[in-house]
C-alpha cells in the first residue's frame, strides 16, 4: 500500500512539474521500486522499534545502491535505477549514497523523496505512529531547502490541496489526502 500511494503521489507531482512521457513513467516506477534494495537488509534492522546505531545505519544506507544494481539487470529499468540510487539524496548535500546536492539530484529522485517522506510520515511504522496530513505537510515545508527541493515541495502542496478540494466537492465531506472522511 505504501508503494502504490507513493507512486500515485509521484505521478501527480511529476505532472504538476510538467514532466511527460518516459520521464513521468520513470518517476512512477522509481516511486514503486525505490526501496527494492531493502530486500538485502536484515529484518532485525528494518523492523527495529528504536533508533538505529551507526553500524545499522551504514547497512541501511546501502539499500539504494543495492536497488540500483537490481534494477540495472533489466535494460528497460536502467533510467529508473538512477532515480532509485538518488532517492535518498538531500537538497543540501547531506543525503546518500553520493552526497549530491540541489539540481545534481535527478528531478525524478527529488519527487520520489518528497512523496516517500509524506507517505512515510502519514503511515504507522515500527518505530513511531503516523502523523496527520497537515503535520506531515508542515514538516515538508519546514525541510524545503535543506532536505527537499523547495519547488517539488510547492508542487506537492498544490497537488494535495487540489485533491482535497476535489474530494470535498465530490463527496460533500472533507477528506484527508489519504481519502478518509474527517469528522
Amino acid at each position: 500500500m505504501h508503494l502504490r500511494g507513493t507512486a500515485d503521489l509521484a505521478m501527480a507531482v511529476g505532472r504538476e512539474l510538467d514532466m511527460h512521457g518516459e520521464e513521468l513513467d520513470d518517476v512512477a516506477h522509481a516511486a514503486e521500486l525505490h526501496d527494492v534494495g531493502k530486500i538485502a537488509i536484515p529484518d532485525a534492522i528494518l523492523e527495529k522499534a528504536g533508533s538505529l546505531d551507526e553500524n545499522e545505519w551504514a547497512f541501511m544506507r546501502r539499500h539504494t545502491i543495492i536497488g540500483e544494481r537490481i534494477l540495472m539487470a533489466a535494460p528497460s529499468l536502467r533510467s529508473v535505477a538512477k532515480l532509485v540510487r538518488s532517492s535518498h539524496e538531500r537538497w543540501d548535500g547531506g543525503g546518500y549514497p553520493d552526497g549530491l546536492r540541489g539540481v545534481e539530484i535527478p528531478l525524478g529522485a527529488r519527487v520520489v523523496a518528497v512523496c516517500d517522506a509524506f507517505d512515510a510520515m502519514t503511515t504507522n511504522r515500527p518505530y513511531r505512529h503516523r502523523v496527520n496530513e497537515p503535520a506531515a505537510m508542515a514538516e515538508l515545508v519546514a525541510c524545503a531547502g535543506t532536505q527537499f527541493d523547495p519547488e517539488v515541495v510547492d508542487a506537492f502542496n498544490r497537488v494535495l490541496e487540489r485533491e482535497m478540494v476535489a474530494a470535498t466537492e465530490t463527496l460533500g465531506t472533507p477528506l484527508s489526502p489519504a481519502g478518509v472522511a474527517s469528522a
